[in-house]
């Protein structure tokens, strides 16, 4: 059901869990994701799998679900010949099938409007590097027109979500200042859990969203699960918000190759600990399926 208490209540109120990766479970589902689009392509061709995912989550327990809009960008779409109106339409359409999964069950179900790096617009593994050559102006010029899209389609927060360095966690708290719902800033870390992909002071990274009354939550995602332990502890002492931590499976993504390699160590076990420490919202990322979540 749609919450009747605002997010920031809820943290300040009980942990909650988030989802796992999206595009895991598309292709358990037999969907192709073999595009530069990602499992935003199924906005146009395929948005049934999308809600039918989310669903496999909150049938899983996920209590806030992050929408397909992570790889969904207006210059994405463009090269794939679609309008900015409908573009637009596909980005509020991301929210309209998370909120629909949750409003089938008879819990709160909070919605999280992802917003993905510019590097995920690229489709070329930049996203886990930064540092794109852009300024901080240029890089909030290109957040600002999806944040505002997705703002007004009302989801319960905006993620900020897989953030590589410093400088674009400022374009992007700048881009979402004023558009009416709260963010959180996840950033993606080096294994160590210390510092941003790249290569930045993580407790530097934090604080920028320190005294943002905006940012209900800080932390990290699609990273290993041993980088989280370090990075809750500094999210917390940095900034005195809720944290929040949604690591991957351990496995690390080939973008050459576009495949997974390695073993998976996420243990949901760790919950334990990680709550422990001051994280509020848990979850998995890319790999961390509705099994995971489930047991989680």
């Amino acid at each position: 059901m749609r919450p009747v208490r605002s997010l920031a209540t809820a943290l300040a109120e009980e942990p909650l869990v988030l989802d796992g990766g999206l595009s895991n479970q598309l292709r358990a589902q037999g969907c192709d994701l073999s595009d530069a689009l990602w499992s935003a392509r199924l906005l146009v061709e395929g948005p049934q799998q999308i809600e039918a995912a989310h669903a496999a989550y909150v049938r899983a327990g996920a209590q806030v679900l992050i929408t397909s809009s992570y790889q969904a960008t207006y210059e994405g779409f463009a090269r794939r010949g679609i309008a900015r109106a409908e573009a637009s339409g596909l980005l509020a359409r991301s929210v309209d099938l998370a909120r629909r999964a949750g409003g089938a069950v008879d819990r709160e179900v909070w919605v999280a409007a992802s917003v993905g790096p510019y590097g995920a617009m690229l489709a070329d593994g930049s996203e886990y590097r930064g540092r794109y050559g852009l300024s901080v102006a240029d890089l909030e010029r290109f957040h600002r027109p999806r944040i505002e899209t997705l703002a007004a389609a009302a989801p319960d927060v905006l993620a900020l979500e897989t953030v590589p360095d410093e400088d674009e966690a400022r374009a992007l708290l700048a881009a979402a200042e004023g558009c009416g719902v709260p963010v959180w800033l996840s950033y993606s870390v080096e294994a160590d859990g210390g510092r941003t992909r790249a290569g930045q002071p993580l407790a530097e990274a934090f604080a920028v969203a320190a005294g943002n009354d905006q940012v209900v939550a800080v932390g990290v995602n699609c990273c290993e699960p041993a980088a989280v332990d370090h990075a809750i502890a500094l999210a917390a002492a940095v900034t005195g918000k809720p944290v929040v931590v949604y690591p991957n499976s351990g496995e690390r993504w080939d973008a050459t190759a576009r495949a997974w390699r390695g073993d998976a160590t996420f243990d949901p076990s760790r919950v334990t600990a990680w709550r422990a420490a001051g994280a509020r919202l848990v979850g998995g990322c890319c790999r961390v399926g509705p099994g995971a979540i489930a047991r989680l």
